[in-house]
């Protein structure tokens, strides 16, 4: 197997909003909320109405685009055994995704996250984890992690406890690890661990400016830049209009954005960029090329409503 996915194992429920209705429920416009509490999350759905309805999750989104794109992989995450968690098993099925886990009724539901798109086409996400947080060491087998050229994994899935011993479990029996850091809001809350799994653990670390920068609180981008330099390790960042930067070592290539899309919704874009990059790191591809392939598939997914394609 070419790669092997491991994350938050989340149905995406899209729902178009106006700026207001962000505003009114105190979010803040393009981050990540979680919410702990399954009555106020049912709540704020109920007053929306649902345009799509779609398998998802970072990660999980990622190896979708890495299988349409030919590649042999597999993905990991816990869903419970009820209505949306064989709905998310089928939707990872019936894209060639070889799924690793064998469902249980769980305490908590299947994990949802509920995508708010503005008319800006920018994405607010509500995330309500379910089991999908709750992923602990028994659910990775060492043994698939092994056959695979490379994991890759995702920050909003680290959390302290049984996820966390997932992750060590995967990292140290891969091959190559490569890891999104997914969000701010993840980066600023476990700043410590992540700092060590970029400079330590990973071979590859996929993030946006504003991620990277609140990770080693750099005050300009030269700082990004010379820390990737220190680190002799593949970093890869997204820079919205700017385009997307990768460094290795003295290696520093960039290229810019697609130009005069038809943009409808932003959700995915940085997964399926992500997609691309790997594809061509799987099959050789120079830096250069692997970052022209994640400018075509973001710029694809950006052009239609939802993560997948």
């Amino acid at each position: 197997m070419k790669i092997l996915g491991i994350g938050n194992a989340i149905v995406d429920v899209i729902c178009k909003v106006d700026d207001n209705f962000i505003k009114k429920n105190n979010l803040t416009k393009g981050t990540m909320k979680l919410i702990f509490d399954a009555n106020e999350f049912q709540l704020m759905l109920s007053n929306l109405k649902i345009e799509k309805t779609i398998s998802g999750g970072s990660v999980a989104n990622s190896i979708v685009g890495l299988s349409q794109m030919g590649n042999d992989v597999g993905f990991i995450g816990k869903v419970s055994d009820d209505k949306l968690g064989g709905k998310y098993e089928d939707g990872l099925k019936s894209e060639n995704v070889k799924y690793y886990y064998k469902k249980k009724r769980e305490e908590l539901p299947t994990g949802t996250c509920l995508i708010l798109v503005t008319p800006d086409s920018e994405r607010t996400m509500c995330t309500f984890l379910g089991t999908a947080g709750k992923i602990n060491e028994n659910d990775v087998d060492a043994n698939v992690v092994k056959k695979s050229e490379m994991i890759f994994l995702e920050g909003y899935l680290w959390d302290e406890g049984e996820p966390k011993k997932a992750f060590e479990k995967a990292i140290n029996n891969a091959k190559k690890v490569a890891m999104s850091l997914s969000d701010q809001f993840c980066v600023d809350r476990h700043k410590p661990h992540f700092l060590d799994l970029v400079k330590n653990k990973l071979d590859i670390t996929f993030a946006n400016e504003q991620e990277i920068m609140s990770l080693i609180d750099a005050k300009d981008f030269k700082e990004v830049i010379n820390f990737g330099k220190s680190l002799e390790k593949l970093i890869i960042i997204t820079r919205g209009d700017k385009g997307a930067i990768s460094i290795l070592g003295e290696e520093v290539e960039e290229n810019g954005v697609e130009k005069n899309l038809s943009i409808k919704d932003l959700t995915g874009a940085g997964d399926l960029f992500a997609s691309g990059f790997l594809h061509g790191i799987l099959n050789n591809l120079s830096n250069s090329e692997s970052l022209e392939k994640g400018k075509e598939m973001s710029s694809k997914v950006i052009q239609q409503i939802g993560a997948r394609l």
